[in-house]
């Protein structure tokens, strides 16, 4: 299960936003069922960040979330509010 969560950051705040980044990957990656995560700035629109993660199922996700409120509430102003849990339907892995 895939997980984006994205956010629109001004310049002067992307020092900090990552440092929180960096808090909230850490949280999340203490939780049942993680895989993996990344922070990534757009290099389109370099205001635009997304919060990708990877779990086991979308249940661990979610209970994440919960772990991670404290964390992630700071953030929740510059958060883009839309879907963020992708169940996979197809994968591909690179040679």
């Amino acid at each position: 299960m895939l997980a984006v969560i994205r956010y629109t950051v001004p310049e002067s705040q992307s020092q900090d936003f990552i440092k929180q980044g960096h808090t909230i990957l850490d949280t999340f990656a203490a939780q049942p069922g993680y895989q993996r995560g990344r922070l990534a700035r757009s290099v389109d629109e370099p205001n635009l960040w997304a919060l990708v993660t990877e779990w086991e199922g979308a249940g661990f996700y979610r209970r994440a979330l919960s772990a991670a409120r404290m964390e992630m509430y700071p953030l929740m102003i510059l958060m883009v509010n839309e879907p963020s849990a992708y169940e996979d339907v197809y994968t591909q892995d690179g040679a």
